[in-house]
């Protein structure tokens, strides 16, 4: 499985990037006048109205919301509306022109990226996160405390259709138990991410599993079945783990859980990853949209990405990121790959 590995504080500098690069599909038009028609067009934010539409990721969600929430106290004339459709169908909808901003727990791919081209969507690509991607059981499991990266793989991968269908196919010692696979849809960031993480190809996994859009779903799945495990993201762990039981992942270093410290060292490997926004450019020219997006990206508000189960960027990597909105950058740094695997948070 190929590994891409980057440091967060190599991708604050790219964010700070002001020319273009054939190959990282980076872009920038005029910053310096887009900058300043934005002051001219924000006005007076105790003033701020209208609708912002919010839609995409279900990882993101938690962290839309709670930024959507806190921002309407200070500005009740704004309406900030936080959907869920998953990272491809939220990119769908984006590069249709339907919504103002789209969360995703992937970068942009480039069947997304023609899309946005062929309807004149420019987009304004934002980390603003990390998440550890959680293995869960059923907390009557006694035995899958931890499981290797290989073993994932046999349980997940396209050939154990039909297959792998019980524990012990596993681990021999293992009980002879039926093993219920639940998992994210293929709209879903997650998949993608998950499926290249540990399958080594992204969007192929095996067919036969109950999927959902909806990780509050899988959830209650897990919590039903004994026999379940599934994989979303951290903060539906936290907000559910009386119902959960976290799995340790070893990808040949040991068996490590997520948390906030281990994604943070970059141990917890190779399910940790950024989670971005993207805002439409020419959205961004409207007061609310802009106002709301610098919220989002404030070092202070940290606070609430951590009360939501995620671990914020660092102050670096934020600055750079509203470097980058309000100067108008647009395109994405990772070259429409998709899901990349092992980009680090080494620095908060």
């Amino acid at each position: 499985m190929e590994k891409k590995t980057c440091s967060i504080l190599s991708l604050a500098i790219l964010l700070l990037a002001t020319t273009a690069c054939s190959n990282n599909q980076v872009t920038e038009t005029a910053p310096e006048e887009f900058a300043e028609f934005l002051t001219a067009r924000e006005g007076n934010n105790s003033q701020l109205s209208g609708t912002v539409k919010v839609d995409g990721s279900s990882t993101v969600f938690p962290v839309s919301e709670v930024m959507a929430t806190e921002f309407q106290k200070n500005h009740p004339q704004v309406k900030v509306v936080v959907a869920v459709s998953g990272t491809g169908g939220g990119f769908k909808k984006f590069c249709a022109g339907k919504t103002d901003i789209t969360d995703a727990s992937r970068p942009i791919n480039t069947t997304e990226m023609e899309l946005c081209k062929k309807n004149n969507v420019e987009y304004i690509e934002l980390p603003i996160a990390f998440d550890g991607l959680s293995v869960v059981v059923n907390p009557q499991n006694s035995f899958a405390r931890c499981l290797k990266v290989d073993e994932l793989k046999r349980m997940w991968q396209p050939a154990a259709t039909g297959k792998v269908t019980n524990w012990n196919q596993i681990r021999s010692d293992f009980p002879n138990q039926p093993l219920a696979l639940y998992g994210a849809d293929k709209e879903s960031g997650t998949y993608d991410y998950f499926t290249q993480a540990i399958i080594g190809v992204e969007g192929k996994s095996r067919s036969d599993y109950t999927a959902s859009a909806d990780d509050k779903t899988l959830v209650k799945n897990i919590a039903a079945n004994p026999n379940g495990i599934s994989y979303f993201g951290y903060a539906y762990y936290l907000a559910n783990k009386d119902k959960l039981k976290l799995v340790a992942i070893d990808s040949g270093y040991g068996c490590v859980l997520p948390s906030a410290s281990t994604v943070r060292d970059s141990s917890y490997q190779p399910l940790s990853r950024p989670v971005f926004i993207y805002v439409k450019k020419s959205a961004a020219t409207r007061p609310e949209v802009k106002a709301f997006t610098n919220f989002y990206l404030k070092p202070e508000n940290s606070k609430l990405v951590l009360s939501v189960g995620y671990i914020p960027l660092p102050n670096i990597a934020l600055q750079s990121a509203k470097s980058r909105f309000n100067r108008g950058q647009t395109g994405t740094i990772f070259g429409g790959k998709g899901s990349v695997v092992g980009v680090q948070q080494k620095e908060l």
